[in-house]
């Protein structure tokens, strides 16, 4: 803390009283230049108000103060090639999930929309004048993501993801696994449960012990056995296409090895792959995912689990676009 005593002239003119100009000190300021500049520094890393208020021994109220002075907003007259759209669970402003729009390829935020509704999307969309410019857009299967692109962007094609339709797969076997689990006496329940990694992980990754002990999980089930094979299909066969024409073949075939597998597990993953079969085979066409989406998302997460929340969903807002700037 520096202690400053403010000198004051009179004006040998005119009389009139004032104090003497400091550059480093603004007027009617308690706090220097330098001092608001390592805030804002602090405000870009991932700290809470708390701990930055604590270090620099002003108050939190000063911190929030100086967050609000912080110039980040969109530029609202052009849009990228690629977008991304997401969500995050953000509980501020009392909506529980936020939008988050990001340039993949670029690697930078866009903007965070307060919901993830349509009308939201459609408020935010409509106001670029340019959209003729996006080619592609990387969504997940929230249904207001589809009908907003479709409204806004009728010349981008629409990609599904890969991580979000994988993981029903993933899903589908998992439930296999319990199921089987279920009819099985307690140490064999451990054992599945304590052996669940091995069917998820990749085949020919596992060590030659580790699939031995698969074998003695298909040894109690054939619908386990099936599912395995039908994730490492997906796996080997759908997920290493090179392009959309490649994996409407390889999907269809997949579908059918299903259906004929005739596993209840997998019902589900078949009716989601039939409604977004467009979308999936799309996101083989494009090099870019939702991973720097997410990214970004992990960040929030630490921003949000260090702050304990946030209620003020602007504040929130300007915190992550100051924070990824």
């Amino acid at each position: 803390m520096i202690v400053l005593k403010k000198r004051r002239y009179v004006c040998k003119h005119c009389g009139k009283r004032f104090y003497e100009h400091l550059d480093y000190l603004p007027r009617y300021h308690r706090m220097t230049n330098r001092l608001s500049i390592y805030i804002l520094q602090q405000l870009k890393k991932q700290q809470s108000m708390k701990e930055i208020s604590e270090v620099t021994g002003v108050s939190i109220t000063t911190v929030m103060r100086l967050l609000d002075t912080v110039g980040v907003e969109p530029d609202y007259k052009i849009l990228p090639e690629v977008i991304s759209i997401d969500e995050f669970k953000g509980n501020s402003g009392g909506r529980k999930y936020h939008c988050i729009i990001v340039d993949p390829k670029g690697g930078k935020i866009l903007d965070i929309l307060k919901d993830r509704k349509q009308e939201d999307l459609s408020e935010y969309f409509k106001r670029f004048k340019d959209r003729k410019k996006v080619k592609w857009v990387i969504i997940d299967m929230w249904k207001p993501f589809l009908l907003t692109v479709k409204t806004y962007f009728k010349g981008a094609k629409i990609a599904i993801d890969k991580f979000h339709f994988t993981r029903y797969v993933y899903w589908a076997i998992e439930n296999v696994r319990k199921r089987v689990q279920k009819e099985l006496a307690r140490d064999k329940r451990r054992y599945f449960k304590r052996s669940r990694k091995l069917l998820l992980a990749k085949y020919d990754t596992l060590t030659p012990e580790q699939k031995e002990k698969l074998e003695i999980m298909f040894w109690y089930s054939d619908d386990l056995r099936m599912a395995h094979f039908l994730k490492e299909e997906f796996s080997n066969r759908v997920l290493k296409c090179k392009n959309s024409k490649e994996a409407k073949i390889e999907l269809k075939r997949w579908m059918q090895l299903t259906k004929e597998s005739r596993i209840d597990e997998f019902k589900r993953c078949i009716q989601v792959f039939n409604r977004w079969f467009e979308e999936i085979t799309n996101a083989f066409d494009i090099p870019y995912t939702n991973s720097v989406t997410e990214g970004y998302n992990n960040k929030i997460k630490v921003l949000k689990r260090l702050a304990y929340g946030y209620r003020n969903f602007y504040r929130f807002r300007k915190r992550i676009l100051y924070c990824n700037a």
